[in-house]
């Protein structure tokens, strides 16, 4: 333990094992997952994740809650880039920035959105996976002119929304959408905004 304290500072060692962490969710998937892999991966003991994060369930909500961060940042960065202010325009280029996530960090994609060893009740989780869906009822508040929690069908609007992006992401990380999954990024990304712009009507 005495090595692990003069080798790393308290926040650079809990940054290291979340990285190293995602970096084994990758590798073995949520089934070989597990603290003392991570911990050797570097080269602490086996207690030192568990010092930080509690246990794997605890370590597994840190990595989704840091995907959540990065899931939004995609988002709002796309969104920054984009040449409209136009309402369906920046809808279009949030999903598009769900896309780029997915397709750039799937493992934690799947974890955040498809695992069951993760805690969803975590406060830091809770906080930043709600963040995100108020990024997308924000858009469509934008694109309809009311707010999703106060209108049902603006509502509808979301999860339709969130359903069709969600849709679009698993299948292309899955290899199914052999047509697009042919297509340039250029293509792709076109593609897409015809198909989301069908959904937001």
């Amino acid at each position: 333990m005495t090595e692990e304290k003069t080798t790393y500072h308290h926040g650079d060692l809990r940054a290291a094992l979340l990285a190293a962490a995602e970096s084994v969710l990758a590798e073995t998937g949520i089934e070989g997952f597990s603290l003392r892999r991570v911990a050797r991966e570097v080269g602490v003991s086996h207690s030192a994740p568990a010092h930080h994060f509690g246990d794997t369930q605890g370590l597994l909500a840190a990595l989704a809650t840091e995907g959540f961060r990065r899931f939004l940042d995609a988002m709002q960065a796309r969104q920054a880039s984009c040449r409209s202010d136009d309402p369906k325009a920046l809808l279009i280029a949030s999903g598009l920035g769900y896309l780029d996530f997915t397709l750039a960090s799937p493992a934690l994609f799947k974890l955040m959105f498809g695992s069951d060893r993760v805690d969803t009740c975590d406060p830091d989780l809770e906080k930043v996976a709600a963040a995100s869906f108020d990024h997308l009822a924000s858009d469509i508040s934008r694109l309809r002119g009311v707010s999703p929690y106060e209108d049902a069908d603006a509502m509808a609007d979301v999860m339709a929304s969130w359903s069709m992006v969600h849709g679009f992401a698993s299948l292309l990380l899955s290899g199914r959408m052999y047509p697009v999954q042919a297509m340039t990024q250029a293509e792709r990304e076109a593609f897409f905004g015809k198909i989301f712009a069908r959904v937001t009507g």
